[in-house]
């Protein structure tokens, strides 16, 4: 059968037979959804760590109506003085939600422009920095501990920029917080006399934040609606409350997900408007995070845009976002048609998010129960931060050194190999021939993350579908070690990996701010140091990775790659 659900309806579920009704009422005879609702920890692990403690998000929708009013105040303030501008500066949970709501919503009558910065590419952080009236400008620093790098590092440099231009103390003003109680990032808000802070709720993940200060704050400088925003969400937890699952729109979705991932359709293809392209990136977090761990996971894979049935395997689980209850194209009618498994997800206005956030939250926590993992941990995020360090205090910090092997180049592509003989093109043939079925593609990308170099990606990935018949992902780093990071290498070895890295880096330095510990080191060195420390820590996981380096612009680099695969 098929199942039609408010907001939900799912497609051609006879793909997963019996099991699909068998993990329903599986659901419901172990009473799941009450016993999450009741914070007990032994849903996911019988072990109680990283699980009750990070279960604070079922309430935020309520709980942060509280933190509205505040909210409000301070960006009438903000205006009442004459800021134009907000930046967020931040990675991961405490970006993607904020990116949503910068680039989905209009801006309301009289507020602020909401950017979100959240790299380390130094041509980017320099050029995002020459656009900038210090005046009329707000950063809004924002992380649940404060103390990584990226963070760490746009922080000393904007600062340092305020200060420059307008004094320390007139600086302080221009920087607030939104971290969580006693974190070293609040205790520097209050020495340098930031404007405010505003604290997260420390049981509630950086992942699973968006209805918190996380992402409201963000909302409240550009003039959302919050009370109408968290109004969507509460009307979805009350869904997601409902104990039969087969009425329960979040547990329906996130059974749908973990036991197709079980039958080896663990592809999450993410059918997603373009005008509502941002959200793609906050669902890659929160899934792929969620679930790649402990030799299994979810592969979410965003597409612009559907392609015919034919071109897609049988590892895939579509889901389809329609807006104002629209009805499906003759693109997703196809799927459809063709058998393919397919969630519709409907979202009544741009504020439905509020709701659409929760829903999504509540399914990924449902399918970790099914997966047998535990949802809240990254156990594998730290792999990468402790490589980069590792290189970072070698002995020389510079982009070229350590670089084993010789340099196969071709134009303005260079790959390093232990292999004396070959070209960057039979490297690249070599990396698409170790693929096995069930595999995906990861293009990781340590380049600027702009326009031009974004079509380009775009580009190369068509055309290694193309090429390989795999499903293929897009990671702009080091923004992806925050989000799909924990999938590459927590899942059971299921992805190949094309690393992109520029080689032409302009050094900007990182300033030294008193009472801050920063890295030693350039933007650039930096921004090197993260693209190899990933490349180690996928090869500590046995995993196959290919890096090539671009001299020169980016996305010629990238063009020229395309003519190889030619």
């Amino acid at each position: 059968m098929d199942y039609d659900g408010r907001h939900l309806r799912i497609f051609n579920s006879e793909r997963l037979g019996r099991k699909l009704a068998a993990g329903i009422e599986r659901l419901g005879r172990e009473n799941v959804i009450p016993r999450i609702w009741s914070r007990d920890h032994t849903v996911w692990k019988p072990d109680d760590v990283e699980i009750s403690n990070r279960l604070g998000w079922l309430d935020a929708p309520s709980v942060s109506e509280k933190d509205v009013p505040a909210m409000e105040a301070f960006s009438a303030a903000l205006r009442q003085e004459g800021f134009t501008r907000a930046v967020v500066l931040g990675m991961g949970g405490s970006s993607l939600a904020p990116e949503v709501f910068g680039r989905v919503f209009p801006k309301g009558a009289g507020h602020l422009d909401l950017d979100v910065l959240d790299t380390t590419e130094p041509g980017t952080v320099r050029d995002f920095a020459a656009g900038l009236d210090l005046e009329r400008t707000l950063f809004l620093v924002s992380s649940k501990s404060g103390t990584t790098a990226e963070l760490v590092s746009l922080f000393c440099y904007f600062f340092d920029s305020a200060r420059r231009a307008l004094g320390e103390e007139r600086a302080g003003k221009r920087f607030a917080a939104v971290t969580d109680p006693g974190t070293a990032l609040a205790e520097l808000a209050r020495k340098l006399r930031f404007r405010a802070v505003f604290h997260g709720r420390p049981e509630v993940g950086g992942r699973f934040s968006a209805l918190t200060a996380f992402g409201l704050l963000p909302a409240a400088l550009k003039g959302l609606d919050l009370r109408r925003l968290l109004a969507a969400g509460r009307a979805a937890a009350a869904g997601c409350r409902v104990v039969d699952p087969a009425l329960n729109p979040g547990a329906l979705l996130g059974c749908l997900m973990g036991l197709a991932a079980e039958e080896g359709m663990n592809k999450l293809t993410l059918l997603i408007p373009p005008d509502l392209d941002p959200l793609a990136a906050w669902l890659e977090q929160l899934v792929a995070e969620s679930t790649g761990k402990e030799g299994r996971g979810i592969v979410p894979v965003p597409e612009r845009s559907v392609r015919p049935p034919e071109s897609y395997g049988n590892d895939r689980l579509f889901v389809r976002v329609e807006q104002g209850g629209a009805e499906p194209g003759p693109d997703v009618l196809a799927l459809i048609g063709s058998g393919a498994p397919l969630a519709k997800l409907d979202l009544p206005d741009a504020y439905g998010l509020g709701g659409h956030f929760f829903l999504w939250e509540f399914a990924t926590a449902v399918a970790g129960h099914l997966m047998g993992i535990n949802p809240f941990d990254q156990p594998d995020v730290e792999t990468t931060k402790k490589r980069t360090k590792e290189i970072l205090a070698g002995p020389s910090t510079g982009r070229t050194a350590d670089r084993p092997g010789p340099a196969l180049t071709s134009g303005p592509l260079r790959v390093r190999t232990s292999s004396k003989t070959g070209s960057p093109a039979e490297a690249l043939g070599g990396l698409l021939g170790s693929a096995r079925k069930g595999d995906y593609l990861a293009v990781l990308a340590f380049a600027p993350p702009n326009a031009e170099v974004g079509r380009s990606l775009e580009g190369l990935a068509d055309r290694l579908r193309d090429k390989s018949g795999l499903p293929v992902t897009l990671g702009f780093g080091p923004r992806y070690l925050h989000s799909t990071g924990q999938l590459h290498k927590g899942d059971g070895g299921d992805g190949i990996f094309l690393q992109l890295a520029s080689a032409s880096l302009p050094d900007v330095l990182i300033p030294e701010v008193e009472g801050v510990k920063r890295p030693a080191v350039s933007f650039g060195e930096l921004f090197d140091a993260q693209s190899r420390g990933d490349q180690r820590a996928l090869e500590d996981k046995g995993r196959r990775v290919l890096r090539i380096e671009i001299d020169g612009p980016a996305a010629a680099g990238i063009s020229a790659l395309v003519a190889l695969l030619s």
